[in-house]
């Protein structure tokens, strides 16, 4: 018998996989608005029916968070993404503006490849799906190897439904035969338009070498600066809302907090109050040695799980009601991996003398790891609130609201959305929570409105303007002019 090679399988697969959904594209780029719409919004119901069923499924397979958080996790990834992109317009005319007479048609990119992590499986691909089929997009995805049954199973739905709507079968596709040979035919295949990378650093660095275009996400590490004008409690029961929430799995979530020293005392009597449990020096070395794998990458084995998991993992003895561990910490570097992203239920507590000391260190923290990605300040005092807005180097700055929950836009008004750009300072694409405009090509129509003589005199009399105000001399203006006129009659 024949025996093919997993891998010449796998690159087999994808190459069918992308055909079928070019074909599908094709012929669902000519689909107008309402038809469109009927088939996401038949997605989005199809999601909210299975919801628990593939939450329990990724919770399962993972062990990852918690499987009643994924469920909210499915339900925000399908009906809230629904409800704020339901309006609007991604087929054809999508804006005339008469006056300046500019037209602007939405035009789908085509076939997008999606990679989707294992840490929110399930809720990744049906807001990837939903965005891209609302931008009149295929998707293909490459499914992360520890999440493989509850993504396959959640994209047989999708495309059940949308085929169910109308669409052509085969617009929503998944690998099955997973190979990293696959996977890099899947970015780098001609016909794949965009890639939409959710995932480790490294596999958001391949998909920008891929040589087609991506819209990728590095890794958060998001500070949470306590000020000491905040209220104190509420900002600490947010904090533990966050880190507690699926267990703390979001990107977006906080990895440490930063107070003033002139707080200190009432923010560790608050946090042990909210049942945050601090550990020892001896402890926090033990559990340090499980945050990190020999090679410097987060240890999957910690993420997205409890407090009580943690502590047994490392060999420590915590209050059986303890829902977030801490360390205090005075240093950041690559090596101490509190300083960190973690995504799961533990924290770095960082102490400063006053809230410009604070900034820095968030700012160092940052640059270390997540740079580009979320800070979120608790605070009062808008004067400082604003200052931090105007420096830190990330995409969002969260005020007052859970990082994980408000970096999403569950708990804010930003654009609901599970993959968060960080911006050229992360090395991404975009700062965007994205959705289907960053899925769309703009084509513009723009009418003539000047001659080239209209052209000429208003250059004629701007020169002569800014020279008159400048006070230059007449022959320095002339000399100008005579530049631009050779310009232009060239």
């Amino acid at each position: 018998m024949e025996i093919i090679d997993k891998d010449l399988q796998s690159i087999q697969q994808v190459r069918t996989l992308i055909a079928k959904a070019k074909k599908a594209q094709q012929e669902f780029s000519k689909f107008s608005q309402e038809k469109v719409d009927r088939v996401v919004e038949n997605m989005v119901r199809a999601s909210e029916r299975e919801a628990v069923r593939l939450a329990k499924m990724a919770h399962e397979e993972t062990g990852f968070g918690k499987w009643q958080d994924k469920v909210v996790k499915n339900k925000f990834a399908s009906r809230v993404v629904y409800n704020n992109i339901k309006d609007m317009k991604t087929v054809g005319i999508i804006n005339d503006d008469k006056d300046k007479k500019v037209m602007e048609v939405a035009v789908p990119v085509g076939v997008i490849a999606g990679l989707i992590p294992s840490t929110n499986p399930t809720s990744t691909v049906m807001y990837k799906s939903i965005i891209a089929l609302k931008a009149g997009n295929a998707i293909v995805f490459s499914p992360h190897p520890s999440a493989k049954n509850c993504i396959i199973e959640t994209v047989k739905i999708l495309n059940e439904a949308a085929v169910e709507a109308g669409a052509p079968d085969g617009i929503i596709g998944a690998m099955t035969i997973l190979s990293m040979e696959g996977t890099n035919e899947l970015m780098k295949h001609k016909d794949i338009a965009l890639i939409l990378a959710t995932g480790g650093e490294a596999m958001v660095k391949a998909a920008y070498s891929s040589g087609n275009p991506a819209l990728g996400v590095g890794p958060g590490n998001g500070p949470a600066f306590i000020e000491k004008s905040a209220d104190i409690p509420l900002a600490v029961k947010r904090i533990v809302d966050s880190q507690t929430f699926d267990n703390g799995v979001i990107c977006a979530s906080e990895q440490s907090i930063v107070v003033e020293s002139c707080i200190k005392d009432k923010v560790i009597e608050e946090l042990k109050r909210q049942n945050v449990y601090f550990l020892s020096r001896e402890q926090s070395e033990k559990l340090g040695k499980f945050i990190l794998r020999a090679n410097g990458t987060m240890n999957p084995q910690i993420v997205g799980k409890s407090a009580q998991v943690l502590a047994q993992l490392a060999g420590i003895s915590i209050p059986e009601y303890t829902k977030v561990l801490i360390s205090e910490q005075t240093t950041v570097s690559k090596k101490n991996p509190y300083s960190r992203e973690k995504l799961t239920p533990i924290l770095a507590f960082y102490c400063e003398e006053n809230w410009e000391a604070a900034c820095d260190r968030c700012i160092e923290l940052l640059m270390n790891e997540g740079k580009g990605h979320t800070l979120i300040i608790h605070s009062n005092n808008e004067e400082i609130i604003k200052k931090f807005a105007l420096t830190k180097p990330v995409s969002r700055i969260l005020v007052n609201t859970p990082g994980a929950l408000g970096g999403i836009g569950g708990a804010t008004n930003l654009v609901p959305a599970l993959t968060l750009g960080c911006g050229a300072v992360g090395g991404s694409a975009t700062s965007d929570n994205v959705g289907p405009v960053n899925l769309l090509n703009i084509r513009r129509m723009a009418y003539g409105v000047r001659e080239l003589e209209d052209i000429k005199a208003s250059v004629n009399a701007e020169s002569q303007s800014s020279c008159e105000s400048s006070n230059l001399s007449e022959d320095y203006v002339q000399n100008i002019v005579k530049t631009i006129m050779d310009k232009l009659n060239k």
